[in-house]
């Protein structure tokens, strides 16, 4: 991990925070750990949204719901996968014989978690300002880059579209399968009670996208 401590330019007070935002929870069950990612991926959550909240609203004159839906696209699963493989994330992340078998180090759905869970340690480790330094020197290429498209932020674009007729919208989570360390999500999302979406991914984040998408499909054909 020396290396990529040094292509960040952090100086680790607490490296075992590190350790811990690279440990996934089938590597620590099979070791007897403790700790896994998942609290500090919590945190790291939110201090990226800081971050990048912070960063568009200094840096964009755009109104509140174009900030919320960029805000989205450079935070969200898409994203954070991004950030984290093109930094190499997968050479340091640790996880059990079983999840390694089935590609656990790639999954975009554990990386991503895994870049949320160094932000918390690196908050936790450097404190905000040093964090934020290093968080807006990894995202903010990728923000200025015309090119760059992460995703459709299809919950908001759902919202939009039935905001007018002042309709009810809810998601609810159906199903969930597989192990603590490898689930999945099915949510659907109703509009007036009605089922318009149903949509699954590796986190309940991107299957509320998936059902927003799949609701919209529907209303368009329906219109």
């Amino acid at each position: 991990m020396d290396k990529l401590f040094k292509k960040l330019g952090i100086v680790p007070n607490e490296s075992r925070l590190y350790m811990i935002a690279f440990s996934h929870s089938s590597y620590a069950n099979e070791n007897n750990l403790k700790s896994d990612y998942e609290r500090l991926e919590f945190l790291g959550d939110a201090v990226l949204e800081l971050i990048s909240s912070e960063y568009l609203y200094k840096n964009l004159n755009v109104k509140e719901g174009d900030m919320t839906k960029l805000r989205a696209s450079y935070v969200c699963e898409n994203a954070c996968y991004t950030y984290a493989t093109d930094l190499g994330f997968s050479n340091y992340i640790k996880v059990g014989h079983g999840e390694e078998k089935d590609g656990g180090k790639f999954k975009k759905v554990i990386v991503a978690d895994i870049f949320e869970a160094f932000t918390g340690a690196l908050y936790l480790d450097q404190g905000f300002e040093k964090t934020k330094e290093i968080i807006l020197n990894i995202i903010v290429p990728y923000i200025e880059n015309p090119n760059v498209i992460f995703f459709s932020d299809y919950k908001s674009a759902l919202q939009e579209s039935i905001q007018t007729e002042k309709r009810s919208l809810e998601y609810v989570l159906i199903d969930e399968q597989g192990p603590a360390h490898n689930k999945t999500f099915t949510m659907i999302v109703k509009v007036d009670d009605i089922v318009y979406g149903k949509g699954t991914a590796g986190s309940k984040k991107e299957a509320e996208q998936e059902a927003a998408k799949d609701a919209l499909a529907k209303l368009a054909i329906k219109n």
